[in-house]
């Protein structure tokens, strides 16, 4: 019976092949814009979530703001931060601009940043080439630079920097290191960056404090205690003004941002799953009509013998033939489309198979449930009512 459901279904679906079509497009529509919408944002927010989890999960993030009295950290105070129990190091963060020159070649308003071992020490991926910056040369207020990648291009085209000297602020350093590439969807990208030891920053830049300190922790698990301990240390620095300093804890950003992208995830989801209610209405619109142009059919195969559960049977498969076909149709398209607006928008797209296994299997859904009244109407006909249409 089953079998010979299939054959009707199939057969009434080539019969009227344009409408078929026309019906099956809403469910087309539908599953692709999930699959390319969800594969979009889920690629958009692996990127973003790597270069939110680069600022590290263990960092705590102290911006300071200062006192007319005290401008900002002094290096005493950052030792002093250094020194607490649960404290792996301390990264000060020195920024300037200023203009970058090698032979004829000037590049102006160039972000210069001061850092030290620990910055690199944290995220031994930051470098392309040559070394990072070490203890001796924050000791020694070594005139050397790590440069961004984009400066690279610019100087150095054909050659390798390393060992080269350029002249930032009209003194004399040698490159000792490139940075990797960022992407577009960096939070603070490095390209256009020149990064030198801290306590050359100080000298040459003419600054006297550190406003930006990053602390990295031992156990995060001990994070909020290890923020009191590093506000005692900024109250007494500051006179206890609590307005001279914000202390952030990146583990907590970092939580909160991936629960957001999640809910955006699924709010975007929904949004495209409209459309496949659009297409199921669409389905069980045609099977209505369907029925309307089949009657005499359905009361000849009542009359016949054929009990409402086959003839039923026989409506449901028809409609969750048109939306499985369409479903398949618009999981390709869906594919394809992901894989084009990514190479246009610059996201890694990876087609996950739980996105595709629920796409279809709610276009399946859509037509099992849309398709269900009009096969109960269908199977309830009297059949001498229906054979009056002859």
């Amino acid at each position: 019976m089953i079998l010979e459901s299939i054959r009707m279904s199939l057969m009434n679906i080539r019969k009227n092949k344009l409408r078929s079509m026309l019906t099956m497009l809403g469910i087309v529509i539908g599953v692709a814009s999930i699959i390319a919408l969800i594969t979009i944002v889920q690629g958009a927010t692996n990127n973003i979530s790597n270069e939110v989890i680069k600022l590290g999960g263990n960092k705590i993030y102290i911006n300071v703001i200062g006192t007319p009295l005290k401008q900002g950290l002094t290096q005493n105070d950052a030792e002093q931060i250094s020194s607490l129990d649960n404290i792996a190091g301390v990264s000060p963060t020195i920024t300037g601009k200023t203009t970058v020159i090698y032979e004829k070649n000037i590049l102006k308003d160039i972000v210069i940043e001061g850092k030290n071992e620990v910055y690199f020490r944290a995220d031994p991926d930051l470098l392309s080439s040559g070394r990072a910056i070490n203890i001796l040369d924050l000791e020694s207020k070594n005139q050397v630079a790590i440069i961004g990648s984009n400066i690279v291009r610019e100087l150095f085209f054909g050659i390798n920097p390393i060992g080269e000297k350029i002249i930032i602020n009209g003194m004399l350093y040698t490159v000792v290191g490139t940075l990797k590439e960022t992407t577009g969807f960096s939070l603070g990208s490095t390209n256009d960056t020149v990064i030198i030891p801290y306590t050359t920053a100080l000298r040459i830049l003419g600054v006297k404090n550190i406003s930006t300190l990053d602390a990295y922790l031992e156990d995060t698990s001990m994070a909020d205690h290890t923020i009191m301990e590093i506000k005692g240390i900024l109250n007494q620095a500051f006179n206890y003004n609590e307005d001279a300093y914000n202390i952030y804890n990146m583990g907590d950003i970092i939580d909160s941002f991936q629960s957001i992208m999640s809910m955006m995830s699924m709010l975007l989801g929904g949004i495209a799953a409209i459309s496949l209610v659009v297409g199921g209405i669409g389905i069980m619109n045609m099977m209505l009509v369907s029925i309307t142009e089949r009657t005499t059919e359905i009361g000849l195969r009542k009359a016949l013998g054929a009990t409402p559960f086959a003839i039923r049977l026989q409506f449901i498969i028809e409609s969750i033939f048109l939306s499985l076909t369409g479903g398949v149709i618009g999981l390709i398209f869906g594919v394809l489309l992901a894989y084009v607006l990514g190479a246009i928008i610059g996201v890694g797209v990876s087609i996950s198979l739980s996105t595709n296994l629920l796409a279809v299997g709610f276009s399946a859904t859509v037509g099992i449930v849309f398709g269900y009244m009009p096969a109960r109407k269908a199977s309830r006909l009297n059949p001498i009512d229906a054979l009056r249409s002859l």
